[in-house]
Formats: structure tokens, sequence, C-alpha cells
């Protein structure tokens, strides 16, 4: 499908009709442009919560306080920069 549109004196563009249904996208959805080349593809952003249980957490870090995770991340990133 390419449906063209024209970019307003603020730089907006209004996202037609046919593509926000063919992406499911409504009032307040967030969506993302990505730059491939010289093109821009928009693409509707994932709730985050969807992404739950996308990624693989180790054993040992499932039971660890995202505080700890984070301090220690860093301090492995700093050692590892030495």
């Amino acid at each position: 499908m390419e449906i063209a549109a024209r970019i307003s004196s603020k730089g907006q563009v209004t996202v037609p009709k046919a593509v926000r249904d063919a992406l499911g996208l409504g009032e307040g959805d967030d969506v993302v442009f990505r730059v491939e080349g010289d093109r821009a593809v928009l693409a509707r952003t994932p709730e985050f919560l969807s992404l739950a249980g996308t990624v693989a957490v180790p054993a040992a870090k499932r039971s660890v306080a995202w505080d700890e995770v984070i301090r220690s991340t860093r301090a492995k990133r700093a050692a590892t920069a030495r």
C-alpha cells in the first residue's frame, strides 16, 4: 500500500485513515519512525507490558531487585571499559 501525504509548515503529517486502519492505530497511540536509507518506516509501538516474557532472564537474576540489576550492570560495564 502506498498513500501520499503532505508535510505541513510545522513539519506535521496526518497519517491517512487507510494507514491508521491497516496498523490498527487510534487516538493516543504511540508510533515510532525508523529511518532506513532514504526512507522512513512508521510502525506501531508495542505496549510495554506486551514485551514481558520476550527476553530470557537468567535464573540467578529472577529474584534480584531492579536497582541491584542496574547497579551491577553499570559496574560491569565500567570495569570492561577500562
